[in-house]
């Protein structure tokens, strides 16, 4: 038992046929052949409960006060034995916004797990800025609980980034469509059975839609190897006394700096020990157009002794002046040696 009619945009509150006042009153357009049983003017009915929604209730505020399409269905849950009405309707593609202006204020590498969702924020440099956000769902149950969780743990998610202040979010671009097959992951049945209720799909449609709301970009990387070299490379040195990072906050930094542009390791590899700078480290957090960000380190003026810093010696004097042993006070002369005699 239900009923559904689509939206009409510029028709009073949206819809002709179902239409919901800004105060919660419902009326029905009655056919003709009902038009008898009409308790309303111009042929509508009007039923005595008033329509609240909770959900998104402001932006439907704003669409029927400005005459904007919302579609409405009621339907009659045998269960509860009550009445609902849902109401939906469709944006209008949001502008695409360039990658390097998305990416000019960071951005918020997000590693999907099982049960959770492990975000960090990366400046634009790729340095990972404050702590580790993980932010956990149940996927078991019916399939609008599972709905209901990945809405919730998505809404979650763009909450903080709008609050650390990035205009981007970094997920990896996977695909499990085929992967539950046997002959792939052999008879490891947890496994299987994991990747075939991890709405990955759903996951990520559902995240563009929320997040072009927002005015948030999604960045998809390339998920090689993320979880890896980010255990490899950033869970030690993050890990202190008063903070544990997991393996998967350190794929979420690997996630955030490949869709910056940034290799994953911390630093490059020294240079050999015949160049100047001696296995000196190098850092690979210059951006790309910095000028001499490869090169040797520059040269300080002055002795190449570590102890004796420039102009130390300014001081000293002629040490040829001074009366010590083994040298005269007169300044040096020139000298040259008679020729030898020919004859005894």
């Amino acid at each position: 038992m239900f009923l559904s009619a689509d939206g009409e945009s510029g028709k009073r509150f949206g819809n002709e046929t179902i239409r919901v006042t800004d105060t919660g009153r419902l009326t029905l357009k009655l056919p003709a052949a009902l038009a008898h049983l009409a308790n309303a003017p111009h042929g509508r009915y009007l039923l005595e409960a008033s329509v609240v929604f909770t959900h998104r209730g402001r932006e439907w505020l704003e669409r029927i006060t400005a005459d904007q399409a919302v579609a409405y269905r009621i339907h009659h849950d045998v269960v509860r034995g009550r009445w609902y009405v849902t109401a939906s309707w469709q944006h209008t593609p949001a502008p695409v916004l360039p990658l390097e202006a998305a990416l000019a204020r960071g951005v918020v590498g997000v590693d999907m797990n099982d049960d959770h969702l492990a975000a960090w924020r990366l400046d634009a440099h790729g340095n990972p800025v404050g702590e580790p956000r993980r932010l956990f769902y149940d996927l078991s149950g019916t399939t609008a609980h599972r709905d209901a969780q990945i809405r919730h743990a998505l809404t979650r998610l763009l909450h903080h980034t709008r609050h650390t202040g990035a205009a981007a979010i970094a997920i990896e671009d996977l695909d499990f469509t085929d992967s539950s097959s046997r002959e792939k992951h052999g008879r490891n049945k947890r496994f299987r059975r994991l990747i075939a209720r991890f709405p990955t799909a759903r996951l990520r449609a559902r995240l563009v839609s929320m997040a072009a709301e927002q005015e948030i970009a999604v960045v998809a990387v390339d998920p090689a190897y993320t979880s890896r070299w980010g255990a490899q490379h950033w869970q030690k040195p993050l890990t202190s006394s008063t903070r544990k990072v997991s393996r998967h906050d350190a794929a979420s930094i690997a996630i955030g700096r490949r869709a910056l542009g940034h290799p994953i390791r911390r630093r490059t590899a020294p240079p050999p020990h015949d160049r100047s700078d001696r296995v000196g480290h190098r850092t690979a957090q210059a951006g790309p157009d910095t000028r001499r960000r490869e090169g040797p380190r520059p040269r300080i003026p002055g002795p190449r002794t570590g102890c004796v810093p420039p102009g130390s010696g300014a001081k000293a004097g002629n040490q040829n002046t001074q009366h010590r042993s083994g040298r005269s006070a007169e300044q040096p002369q020139s000298w040259r040696q008679d020729p030898l005699p020919l004859s005894p």
